[in-house]
Formats: structure tokens, C-alpha cells, sequence
């Protein structure tokens, strides 16, 4: 395992850098809004990234349901605390940005909204399973709870298409709304964001395992009163 996960930071971290190479250097500026554009990247990396991330929760937790499974509320779980990071990052980076392309720090865009949502309902759903002690409770609990938090995620995908925003649209009908040389930039950094996401979601649940059996035998020493 340890050498596994060797060889994918291995691989993951030249993507990262030419990734960052091509976000900073190799991409041109933007004709309106400049170097600024060059966070955009970042934004839309960490955002693809934050959609699988729940996606896979919301598969992990059917898993669960379907089969009672432990591993498959590990899975779920770790998914969901690393997709909560991303998508705070999509937050962060949405908000730098619309200072310098709308003049304004925050508005109530329907985009912008709905990751807000995303990120509220699923940091919830990270507080109930911390709040509940048995294991199996918590696991079919928070089962139910991500699958009702994933409607965001196509909720929030579509938001654009449905509503009036502010929010650029980047995939049309018709292609890419971006120059070839951006797309390579916005696709090589949603690579490197999802190739740190594997990563760091087979660390997560490895140390999850460890603390699901830290909790199962603390349940075993109580029970024979030690």
C-alpha cells in the first residue's frame, strides 16, 4: 500500500507542476480581465474536483445502503471531507475572482449560491457523523443524508443553463468558450486537482480504518468492563 501510494505522488506531482507551469506561464492573458483570468484555472480544477468527490460519496453511500458494508461508509465519508475542501476552495476563488470581473467580493448568483449550499450541506453532514457514537447508526444515517445533499451537485451544475447568471459559461452546446491554449491549462489543472484527490482520499480512509478499529475495540472493552 505504502508503495502504491508512492508511485502515484510520483505521478501526481509532475502533473501538478506543469499544471502550474501552464496556469502561470504557458496560458496567455485574458483580453478583458487580464492576468486575473489566470485563477480561473484553479476555480475550475478544484470545482470538477468537488463534483466527483461527491459523486463518489453519493455511490459509496448507495454501496452502503444496498450492503451494509463498512468500507463502503469509509469510502463515502473521506470522499466527503476532502470534496468539502475543494469545494471550499471553490468558494475562495470564486469570490477573488468576481472582485476583479464583477467589481464585488459577494453576490447572491444563483452559481454561487448553490455551491454555497453545497458546501453548507455536506460540512453538516460531517458534523452529524462526528455528533453520533455507534458506528453502524452513523454510517446508515449519513448514508441517507448524503444522498439527499447530492441533488446540489447537479442542481448546481445546472444553474447557469437554467437561470439567469453572472456566472461565465465555459461548456456550451458548441464546444469549449475558451481559447485552445486555455482549455490545455483548465484541463491539466483539473487533472492535478483530481490526481491530489485520489491521493489524498486513499490516505483518508486508511487512517479512517484505523479509527473505526480503535472505536470497535474501545466498544469491546467496555462491554467487558475493562
Amino acid at each position: 500500500m505504502q508503495k502504491a501510494a508512492g508511485w502515484a505522488v510520483a505521478i501526481v506531482c509532475p502533473v501538478m507542476i506543469l499544471a502550474l507551469y501552464l496556469n502561470f506561464l504557458g496560458a496567455p492573458d485574458d483580453a478583458v480581465l487580464g492576468p486575473s483570468q489566470r485563477i480561473f484555472y484553479i476555480h475550475m480544477g478544484a470545482a470538477v474536483t468537488a463534483a466527483v468527490a461527491f459523486t463518489v460519496t453519493f455511490a459509496a453511500s448507495l454501496a452502503y445502503l444496498a450492503t451494509r458494508r463498512q468500507r463502503w461508509d469509509v469510502l463515502a465519508a473521506a470522499s466527503a471531507e476532502v470534496g468539502i475542501v475543494f469545494t471550499a476552495m471553490v468558494l475562495v476563488t470564486g469570490i477573488l475572482w468576481g472582485r476583479v470581473a464583477w467589481g464585488v467580493w459577494w453576490t447572491w448568483d444563483p452559481r454561487l449560491t448553490t455551491t454555497l449550499m453545497l458546501w453548507a450541506l455536506y460540512g453538516g453532514y460531517l458534523i452529524v457523523r462526528d455528533a453520533v457514537d455507534n458506528s453502524d447508526r452513523r454510517a446508515r444515517i449519513s448514508a441517507v443524508l448524503a444522498l439527499v445533499a447530492y441533488v446540489d451537485v447537479p442542481l448546481d451544475y445546472m444553474t447557469i443553463r437554467w437561470w439567469n447568471s453572472v456566472h461565465p459559461l465555459v461548456i456550451t452546446n458548441h464546444g469549449l468558450a475558451v481559447a485552445p491554449s486555455m482549455a490545455v491549462a483548465m484541463f491539466m489543472s483539473m487533472a492535478a486537482m483530481l490526481g491530489v484527490y485520489g491521493v489524498w482520499l486513499a490516505l483518508r480512509m486508511r487512517l479512517m480504518a484505523v479509527e473505526l478499529g480503535i472505536e470497535e475495540a474501545k466498544a469491546v472493552w467496555q462491554n467487558r468492563g475493562i
